[in-house]
C-alpha cells in the first residue's frame, strides 16, 4: 500500500489543527515495523507516525527492524521500558511465529494491545483446472483422495498457511501442504496446477482471479467481504465457525499507561479515516477498523489460543 505525499501532508494538517497541551510525549517516539519498508504494515506505520508527529510535536520515527520470521523487532518492544516511547505496529504474525514456535517474548503477556488498525479477509484460491467451485466440492474431492491434494503458502507459519492448515484440519481432510518462499512462488504453482489450492490476499490475488487464472471460491472471514460480496464465506459454505483474517495492528510493552494506550488508539483511527486512506483502503479490500484496546486486546488473545491449539493438534513445526 502507498499512499501520495499529498495524502500523509493532509494527515499533518490535520492533526496540526487538534493539536492540544499534553504531557506526553516529552521526547521523540519509536515506531518498530518487524518487515521491510514498503510494504502495507510499513505505510499504516508511517500513516500513524506522520499524524501523531504533528498533533503532539514530537518525532515518531518509523524503525524497521527484520529478521527471524519478524520476532527481533517484535521482541525489542517486548523488552522495552513500558512508558509509551516504543511502539510495534505488526501484523498477525506476531502471533502466528510465537504459536508455531517458543519465542523470546509472549504475545499476549509482554505486550498490550492498542488497536487493531486495519483487517481484510482472505480468498480461497483454486487452480482454474480444478473442478470444484466452492468449498463443499473442494472438500468432496479432497475426500476421494486423502493427502492427495495439496496447498500452497508464502511460507510456514504464515497466517495463510495456519489459515489453510486450519480449513483442512475443520474439514477432517487432510491435504498436502507446499511452502514457497513468498507469494510470487505460490501463485504460479496454483495456476499451472502444480498446486491445487491455495489462500490469498486480495490484493494480490484478485489480478490473478479477475484475468481467470486462478478461480476465487470463498472468503475466509465470518461476513462477506464488501469489496467481493459475491463470494461466500467458508463458514457458510460447509465450515460454520470458520474464520481467519489477516490484521495489521499496533502495540506497546505490557505496563504502558492506559492513558498513553487510549490517546494512541483514538488519534490512530483518526488518521485512518482520512478521506484518502480510507478510499486506498477500498481499493486493496481492506477494512479500516481501530478498535479499543480492550476489545483488541481479547482479540490477540482468542487467536493467540486458537493457532496454539493448531499447531498442537496437527503437530506442525517451522
Amino acid at each position: 500500500m502507498r499512499l501520495s505525499v499529498a495524502a500523509l501532508a493532509l494527515l499533518s494538517v490535520a492533526g496540526a489543527q487538534a493539536q492540544t497541551s499534553t504531557p506526553y510525549p516529552q521526547r521523540p517516539v519509536r515506531i518498530i515495523v518487524n518487515v521491510s519498508a514498503g510494504g502495507g504494515v510499513d505505510a499504516l506505520a508511517r500513516i500513524a507516525a506522520q499524524h501523531y508527529s504533528a498533533l503532539w510535536g514530537q518525532p515518531f520515527v518509523v524503525d524497521n527492524r527484520t529478521g527471524a520470521g519478524g520476532s527481533i523487532g517484535v521482541e525489542l518492544v517486548a523488552k522495552a521500558a513500558p512508558d509509551g516511547y516504543t511502539l510495534l505496529v505488526s501484523s498477525s504474525t506476531v502471533i502466528t511465529t510465537a504459536a508455531l514456535k517458543p519465542q523470546n517474548y509472549d504475545p499476549v503477556r509482554d505486550l498490550t494491545a492498542v488497536t487493531k488498525l486495519t483487517s481484510n479477509p482472505y480468498i480461497v484460491c483454486v487452480a482454474p483446472q480444478l473442478p470444484v467451485n466452492n468449498i463443499r466440492e473442494l472438500i468432496a474431492l479432497a475426500k476421494t483422495k486423502p493427502g492427495g491434494m495439496s496447498f500452497a503458502s508464502a511460507g510456514i507459519g504464515s497466517i495463510v498457511h495456519m489459515g489453510a492448515e486450519l480449513l483442512t484440519v475443520m474439514a477432517q481432510t487432510p491435504m498436502t501442504h507446499v511452502p514457497y518462499k513468498g507469494v510470487s512462488d505460490a501463485y504460479p504453482a496454483v495456476v499451472s496446477g502444480q498446486v491445487d489450492w491455495m489462500i490469498g490476499s486480495p490484493i494480490s490475488a484478485l489480478p490473478f482471479i479477475k484475468s481467470n487464472r486462478m478461480r476465487g471460491i470463498a472468503v475466509t472471514s465470518a461476513v462477506r467481504s464488501k469489496a467481493m460480496p459475491e463470494l461466500p464465506t467458508v463458514a457458510e459454505s460447509g465450515l460454520p465457525g470458520y474464520d481467519v483474517v489477516a490484521w495489521f495492528g499496533m502495540l506497546a510493552p505490557t505496563g504502558t499507561p492506559p492513558a498513553i494506550i487510549e490517546r494512541l488508539q483514538r488519534e490512530a483511527k483518526r488518521a485512518l479515516n482520512m478521506p484518502e486512506v480510507l478510499r486506498r483502503m477500498e481499493i486493496e479490500g481492506t477494512d479500516v477498523v481501530g478498535n479499543e484496546a480492550r476489545q483488541f486486546g481479547a482479540e490477540v488473545k482468542a487467536e493467540y489460543e486458537k493457532w496454539r491449539a493448531l499447531v498442537k493438534k496437527t503437530g506442525m513445526k517451522s
